[in-house]
Formats: structure tokens, C-alpha cells, sequence
């Protein structure tokens, strides 16, 4: 019996006849008499010997064959010669295994030989490939050799996954410095100044999924145009393989003109680069897989959207009583509920006759409780005139309880009403205690003086069942009732027929990008909101309006943007189009939406993409458009796995605007932390308006004054030349309202030297000016921060808000702040200025033009409003700003001093 490296050969006792044991180069072949049984290297620790059932003196043998098929038994042979071809099997084997190791070490040495050589950027994919063709390592190698391991041998057993990643990295620093020495001259022409260190990174890291987070101002389309260029001349891709997709047709259409100009003066060829918006190379990839592209809506591409959803509300309006009766009743009476039913109130008005705080109501009384506003609403717009907690008609008062007040009192008909705090269950708030006896002692008063009693519960009133029979019982007592929605009166304080629309097409937005199902989104409000009643009388009309909307494409073979993305996804997903790119950027990417990154992933899904995405978590605005700003703070969740970088360096902004712009943003602690360097060093110049400065007004007339002032003194100074414009053009200010209404504060006179534009802040996005004017920096409903929120009932169908307070507020306001170069002015109003401002001006980044510090520190009860000096009965007395909201009062006067 011997045993050697090529063939271990065997005679078994007579009648079993022979086997061997051959090498091969994946592992080795089991030679019987029944046949031949091929094992690979990294089956073959899975071979198995034990004593045969009832015959303990003889042996199986259980051995896999090739992978995924099977194994291969053998009975019958001795126990004695089993225990040697155990030992065969082990030595085989692990020789099997110790050479695939080998064989793999050597192709990692190879790879990252040639990466280093070709300067050519090792990417994730290929270590990842590395790391999962790593055969798995023997167990006992030098026992079952018979040998010790040679050092070679040793370091390629003890090689791990991470070793080769370390090993990959360290390869890619060799690269990029390499990168760098031999194409310094590419990375210093490419664009018309030589890219900084943090663009040449971003370009020459040419790995599969590349997520660069640009600050404002910071050259994120030099990085895009570089690329490109790159890849090119490098021979890494052609250009007719190479995709740029914008948000817009302005940032396409600047892409497209980037790409030319700058390719044409490298010498390398651009022709085939395409560079479009999300929106047309949908188009392009249904039209591609149908051999059809379909037409978008004329009312989605012409930008009237909302008014075809609004024309589809009138319709069914006309059509069906119950949906406009539901309609009216939600914008009316539901629209301004909480979402959390149960949580402390927020007072919006205040009875200075009763000195109570409450809710208004459309016929001017001011309310305790939601529930409250919502019957004397609906009785207001019934035309049923009542009298709110009237003293009940006889006297209860005691020296233990008060004068009993009911809810409501109708005179014309002399009955009393009452609103329980009721849960479905007939439970008031644990809280409320003793509110069940009280309720049993205000029945029992009306049944033993014979007075009429109505009574309505919260539950009932949010169910939709008490008003309609509170209805029938006014009636039946002789009431007239009305329905009027349209009664004077409720303009103020009702959400206005056009937000409502808007509302419900970004609903539909968000529902058709994300692919939800009526049943979904239903199967959702149990946990995404807390007011379910008030969701499922909006999913309601929302249905109703989402059908008809699709009717109407249908009928006229049309598509909106959502259902093209979908759409486009799905070809690609499916296998309809093979997509030719194999370089793909993506601009802006804190502003897609799902369904953009599910076009995204689709195009990169195959292997040998590569995706470069730049983005700014930052500068995350348009959630109410669609904007998940998880996409960029989860890229590699969606994408997969790669580097992180970074651009830092702004070359737009003031260094002052920038250190005050990121302390602001990171106030938030789930933004991304960075530091922002300007290339503008120079101290900031308080007489000609560099930094930020803030000025305050007491009334609108004043706004407009205010910034007619600071235009005059930025008149002065390029008239006098200590302000100078760049490049030959005028000083361009730019006036960024929160709301478009806020255009109103634009003086009509031009200014000599000056090109002044009115802008919203979110129409500012990726725009800049030498300075920039907010006209109205303050609190309240329309202020800065909004406080008109997000409707709740968007929750079912958007990502998470941030759980930051005013989140999005605070990033909208940083976008305000990065547009400007040289400087920014802050306009606020006396009686309310914004909490942001007080933020800012606690913190010393800004310079006050006022005569008194404004806003001396912020409410330490709300967070929310300011302190504010007031009169009242007894002298001065300091206040919080958003009262009655916040009842804060102080009777000393606050102090801040700056950090």
C-alpha cells in the first residue's frame, strides 16, 4: 500500500476491488470500481467515514460530488482499510485546499499588481469578488500534510477578508498618488482653475458607487465635468457610455455646455456624453423598451397639475353631494387638528373678556378644546346661532363648586348642549379625574330641573356620526338648518381651497413615485398616524380625486412624471432595456425622490457600473416635492457599498456666512458634521454689508423701507467704488422671500449699478448673488420657520420627517444664507422676530443695525418664540412671542450676550 502526491492506490480485501485517489487542479477524483466521484477544493472537508449500521466491522463512505450535486456513498469496505482511506481523503484534501488558497493568493497579489501599474482605481466590486472566491481554509493542514507548512504556505492560510481590503486600500493610496504625479496636468486644465484636492479625489476615486457630499458653493460640477474627462482619456469608458442626469432642464442644459466647452479644449472627444433630466430619460427608456415614448400630460408638463386637480374637485363637487359635503367638512372643520388628539393643546387665540386661551372659531368666540371648535364651526356654518358656556339657567354654585356653564346653549329653541372628552370606549383621558362623576352630576342637574340636554362625544364627532345626528336634532327641536361652506367669516382661518389641492397632489405624488396601493397606504394609518379618523376621511377624497386623475390619462394615452418613473424602472429592473451606461452621475441627490432612486439603481444594477452621486444632506429642502433625503443619508442602504467624500472648500461665500451658516445647520444633530472652508479670508467689511447683518422694522411699510434702505446703501457703494462688481457686470442682489408673497417688499425703482431680483428660497436653489436680502425673518404661521407643517396625513405615503424641530425650516434657511457671496441682510419685525434670529444673534453671527439688541434671548418655556416687552394691567411685563400659544411671562427684563 502506498501513497504518493499523484495517486493513492488501494487493494480492498477480495470482492471490494480497488480505488484511488487523484489530484486535480480544483481538487480530486475518487476512482471505484462503481465509477468516478469529482470533489471540489471546498467540498472536500464534507467527505464522511463511519461503521456501516448492524456490520460495525465494515465502513461508509459518504463523499459530495461537485458542487450542488449530490454526494457518493460507498458500503462494505473494512474498517480497517476505511480508517487509511480516511486518512487519504483528509490529506487530499486539505493538499486540494491549501493549493486553491495559494492559487487565490496570487490572484489578489495579480490584481492589485496590475491595478497599481495601470493606475487604475481598485473598486469595491473587485475586493468584494476577491473577498467571496476566498476558498475556505483547511482545518489541520500540517497534520493532515504530514509536513510543516512552508512561510508562503502559512501568510496565504492566514489571509482574511479584511487582510485583502486593507491590502486594496493601501493599493488605492499608491494609485491616487500616482494619479496625481502623472495627471497633474489633466487635473489643473480640465475646468478654467485647477481643481482642488478634494475635486481630484472625487474624480480619479473611479469606483462602483461614489457618494460626494457637496457643500454650497463648492464645485460640485467641475467634479461631474472632470469625471467624464477622466474616464475618457483614461480609456476606462466611451463617451456614448457615459450618463449625467440633472433635476432640471437649466442644470441639463449647463451640464451639456460644461461637457462641450471643456472637452473641446482638453482634446477629448464629448460626442455621445448624454447629459438629461430624470424626467426625459424616462421618457427615452420607454420608448426604448415599447418602441412607443409615451406623451406626458399637458397639464404636468405645462406646470398646471394643481389645476387639474382642482377642476377633477369640482367636478365630483357637482356630481356627488356626499364628496363635497366630505370636502368642505375636511378643509373646514378637520384640517386644523393635531395629529396627536391627545397631546397638550397649543392655544392659537385668547378671550381677553374671560382671560382664557383657546382655539377661534369662524364666528369669533374663542373655544377650550378641538372638539369644541369643531361643533361651533359646523353650527356657524349651518347659520345656528348659540352662546358659548352660558351660565346654566339655575344657580348650582356652592362653596365647594362653581356656576355650572354648559358647552353650548341654543336660545332660540332652549335647549343646552354638551361635548364629553370621550374616547370609542367612553373613556375620558386617565388624566381627567373625576370626569365621569362630573358628567353624572350635569345629567342628573338637567333631568331634575327638566331641561333639554344634547350631548356629543369626540369620538362620535371624529367617527362622522354625531354631527349628522346633532343635525337631526336641532331640527327636530325647530331649527333651521343651512349648510353655507361659503359663509363669510371663514377666509381667515380655514385652509384655503388651493392648499388643500396642493396637499392632495403631493400626496398623489408621493404615492405614485413609491408604487402605493390603496389598500397599503389604508393598511398604514394604524401606525404612521394618531388621529386615524381625520387620515381616513382624507384617503377618502383622496381615492375618489386619484381615480379620476388616472381616468383622465388614460383617456388621453398620457403619462405623469411618477408613473414614468415607475414605469422606466421597471423596464430596466425586468430586463425590457438594457441600459448601455456604464458611467452614471447623479446631480443634486438630496432632492430624489424614491422613485429617482429606484431609476438610479436600476441603471447601475449590473456588473462593472459605476454610479457617482453629489449631494448635501445639508441642502435638503424639497421633501414637500417628493425629496427623501434618506437617499443621501443611506446611500450605500440603496446603492451599495463605497467611499465617502467629501468637498468642502466654497468658493462662493464669505468665510463669516459660511462659519455662521454651518453652526446654524449643525444645530441640528442629524445633519452630517462638516467643516466649510471659504477661499474669501478677508475680514468681513461692516460698511458695505459683507457677513450678515440683521435690521429691524415694526410693520410691513417698514419692511419695505428697510430694504429700499439697504438697496440705496448698496447704490452708494458701487456709485462711491467701494463695492465693485465681478467680472465687468452689475452687483446682483437677490431678494429670497419664504413666500411668493413677499415680492410685495421689491421696490419698483432700479438701483444704478444694481441688478435686483425677487426669488423664494427654494426657486434659489443652486443660484448665487453678491448679496442677498430675507425681508421677512419672523415668527407666526407664514413666518420663517413655517409654521404651516406638513399635513400629518402625509406621513402615510412620504419618508420620516426629521424629528428635528423646524428641520427642514433650518436647511431652508441655510440655503438662504449660501446663495450670497459677499453678504446678507436679515429684516425682522420688532413685535415677533423669527426664533432663528434669536439663534443667531446668541450665538454672535451676526451684526445688528438696530438701536437695541433685538430679540434679547428666546423663550426658555416654548423654545419656540422670543421674549418681547408688553404692556399689561399692571405695568410692563415680559412675554413670549407666540402667545397665547406660550403664556410665558417674565416681569424681569431678559439679558444675552453673544457666544
Amino acid at each position: 500500500m502506498t501513497v504518493n502526491d499523484s495517486v493513492d492506490e488501494h487493494t480492498w480485501s477480495p470482492g471490494h476491488g480497488r480505488w484511488s485517489i487523484t489530484r486535480t487542479s480544483g481538487g480530486f477524483v475518487l476512482r471505484t470500481e462503481h465509477g468516478e466521484v469529482h470533489t471540489q477544493a471546498e467540498d472536500a472537508h464534507h467527505f464522511r467515514v463511519r461503521a456501516q449500521a448492524w456490520l460495525w466491522w465494515r465502513a461508509e463512505v459518504c463523499l459530495p460530488r461537485l458542487r450542488g450535486t449530490g454526494c457518493e456513498v460507498f458500503r462494505g469496505l473494512p474498517w480497517s482499510q476505511a480508517r487509511t482511506l480516511r486518512h487519504a481523503l483528509s490529506s487530499a484534501g486539505a493538499r486540494a485546499r491549501l493549493d486553491a488558497t495559494l492559487a487565490w493568493c496570487a490572484r489578489v497579489d495579480d490584481v492589485l499588481a496590475q491595478a497599481t501599474r495601470a493606475l487604475r482605481w481598485v473598486t469595491t466590486e473587485q475586493v468584494e469578488e476577491l473577498v467571496t472566491t476566498r476558498p475556505q481554509p483547511p482545518v489541520g493542514t500540517r497534520l493532515a500534510l504530514g509536513r510543516p507548512l512552508t512561510d508562503t504556505e502559512a501568510q496565504a492560510l492566514a489571509t482574511t477578508a479584511d487582510d485583502v481590503r486593507a491590502r486594496a486600500a493601501t493599493a488605492n493610496e499608491a494609485i491616487a498618488a500616482g494619479t496625481v504625479r502623472e495627471h497633474r496636468s489633466f487635473f489643473d486644465a480640465i475646468e478654467s482653475s485647477p481643481l482642488t484636492a478634494e475635486q481630484v479625489r472625487a474624480v480619479y476615486t473611479y469606483d462602483n458607487r461614489v457618494n460626494v457630499m457637496a457643500s454650497a458653493g463648492s464645485g460640485k460640477t467641475s467634479v461631474m465635468v472632470g469625471r467624464a474627462a477622466y474616464a475618457v482619456q483614461r480609456g476606462f469608458t466611451s463617451p456614448d457610455r457615459i450618463l449625467l442626469l440633472a433635476f432640471n432642464k437649466a442644470a441639463a442644459a449647463e451640464l451639456k455646455a460644461r461637457i462641450r466647452a471643456r472637452f473641446d479644449a482638453a482634446g477629448i472627444p464629448s460626442d455621445g456624453v448624454h447629459a438629461t433630466t430624470f424626467h426625459a430619460f424616462g421618457l427615452e427608456v420607454i420608448g426604448h423598451a415599447t418602441g412607443h415614448e409615451p406623451s406626458v400630460a399637458p397639464w404636468v408638463a405645462d406646470g398646471h397639475d394643481t389645476r387639474m386637480v382642482a377642476d377633477i374637485v369640482s367636478e365630483l363637487r357637482l356630481g356627488d353631494p356626499d364628496f363635497a359635503l366630505a370636502w368642505d367638512s375636511f378643509r373646514l372643520l378637520y384640517s386644523r387638528l393635531p395629529d396627536d388628539p391627545h397631546a397638550p393643546p397649543e392655544p392659537d387665540a385668547w378671550d381677553p373678556r374671560r382671560r382664557v386661551a383657546g382655539f377661534a372659531t369662524f364666528g369669533g368666540h374663542v373655544v377650550r378644546s378641538h372638539g369644541e371648535r369643531i361643533l361651533a364651526d359646523w353650527l356657524y356654518l349651518h347659520h345656528v346661532p348659540y352662546e358659548y358656556e352660558r351660565p346654566y339657567v339655575h344657580r348650582t354654585a356652592t362653596d365647594r363648586r362653581r356656576q355650572y356653564h354648559p358647552d353650548f346653549y341654543y336660545p332660540s329653541i332652549d335647549v343646552w348642549h354638551e361635548h364629553w372628552g370621550l374616547d370609542a370606549d367612553g373613556n375620558p383621558p386617565p388624566e381627567w379625574h373625576g370626569y365621569l362623576d362630573a358628567m353624572t352630576w350635569k345629567r342628573q342637574l338637567h333631568r331634575q330641573h327638566g331641561t333639554t340636554l344634547l350631548e356629543t362625544t369626540w369620538a362620535g364627532v371624529m367617527d362622522g356620526t354625531d354631527l349628522p345626528r346633532l343635525g337631526h336634532e336641532l331640527r327636530r327641536a325647530g331649527l333651521h338648518l343651512r349648510w353655507d361652506p361659503d359663509r363669510a367669516g371663514t377666509s381667515d382661518r380655514a385652509l384655503p381651497e388651493q392648499d388643500l389641492v396642493r396637499l392632495v397632489r403631493t400626496f398623489m405624488a408621493h404615492v405614485k413615485a413609491n408604487s402605493l396601493s390603496e389598500e397599503h397606504v389604508r393598511a398604514q394609518v394604524s401606525t404612521r398616524v394618531r388621529n386615524a379618523q381625520r387620515a381616513h376621511l382624507f384617503l377618502t377624497l383622496y381615492w375618489r380625486i386619484h381615480h379620476q386623475w388616472q381616468d383622465r390619462l388614460a383617456a388621453c394615452g398620457h403619462v405623469d412624471f411618477e408613473d414614468m418613473l415607475v414605469q422606466a424602472s421597471e423596464h430596466l429592473e425586468t430586463g425590457a432595456w438594457a441600459s448601455p451606461y456604464d458611467l452614471v452621475m447623479v446631480d443634486e441627490l438630496q432632492d430624489a425622490s424614491r422613485a429617482r432612486a429606484r431609476l438610479t439603481r436600476a441603471l447601475v444594477n449590473a456588473p462593472g457600473r459605476h454610479l457617482l452621486a453629489v449631494g448635501d444632506d445639508w441642502q435638503s429642502i424639497n421633501r414637500f416635492a417628493g425629496a427623501d433625503i434618506g437617499v443621501v443619508t443611506h446611500f450605500h442602504d440603496y446603492f451599495g457599498p463605497g467611499p465617502d467624500l467629501h468637498l468642502t472648500t466654497t468658493f462662493r461665500c464669505h468665510q463669516s456666512i459660511a462659519d455662521a451658516a454651518s453652526a446654524f445647520i449643525m444645530k441640528n444633530p442629524t445633519q452630517q458634521t462638516k467643516t466649510v472652508t471659504s477661499v474669501h479670508t478677508t475680514p468681513a467689511r461692516p460698511d458695505v454689508v459683507e457677513g450678515i447683518h440683521v435690521r429691524e422694522v415694526l410693520t410691513s411699510a417698514d419692511t419695505n423701507a428697510a430694504v429700499a434702505g439697504v438697496l440705496a446703501q448698496l447704490e452708494a457703494a458701487v456709485t462711491a467704488g467701494t463695492v465693485q462688481s465681478r467680472n465687468g457686470d452689475m452687483v446682483s442682489v437677490d431678494i429670497l422671500g419664504r413666500y411668493g408673497f413677499e415680492r410685495k417688499h421689491v421696490p419698483t425703482r432700479a438701483y444704478r449699478g444694481l441688478r435686483v431680483t425677487f426669488r423664494t428660497v427654494h426657486s434659489s436653489k443652486g443660484l448665487e448673488a453678491d448679496y442677498v436680502i430675507i425681508p421677512n425673518l419672523s415668527s407666526g404661521l407664514y413666518g420663517f420657520p413655517s409654521q404651516v407643517v406638513d399635513d400629518p396625513v402625509l406621513s402615510l405615503a412620504m419618508a420620516a420627517p426629521d424629528p428635528h424641530p423646524h428641520a427642514e425650516e433650518r436647511r431652508l434657511l441655510y440655503v438662504a444664507l449660501t446663495r450670497a457671496r459677499r453678504g446678507v441682510v436679515l429684516i425682522a419685525p420688532q413685535a415677533s422676530p423669527s426664533p432663528f434670529l434669536a439663534e443667531l444673534l446668541r450665538d454672535g453671527h451676526v451684526t445688528q443695525s438696530a438701536e437695541r439688541p433685538l430679540a434679547p434671548v428666546p423663550c426658555p418655556s416654548c423654545g419656540v418664540g422670543v421674549l418681547r416687552q408688553r404692556q399689561g394691567r399692571y405695568g410692563t411685563f415680559w412675554g413670549c412671542s407666540t402667545f397665547p400659544s406660550c403664556r410665558h411671562t417674565s416681569n424681569d427684563a431678559p439679558t444675552w450676550r453673544q457666544a
